[in-house]
């Protein structure tokens, strides 16, 4: 069994990085997208109303 070099894991480490840059994105996208289109969510989760109230200061 082969051991993974350290350029290997610093790429696995920056794809993982990346990946989940990608993603937070996209969740914070839909997740501004959803409050949009659903007030009445507002007030139901407050970490939601969180990240919508600073996607809408930040714009």
């Amino acid at each position: 069994m082969e051991n993974p070099t350290t350029t290997d894991r610093d790429d696995d480490a920056d794809r993982i990085v990346q990946q989940r840059s990608r993603l937070k994105s996209r969740h914070a996208s839909a997740l501004a997208k959803l409050m949009i289109e659903r007030e009445d969510l507002r007030g139901t989760h407050a970490f939601a109303d969180f990240i919508d109230d600073s996607l809408r200061w930040s714009a």
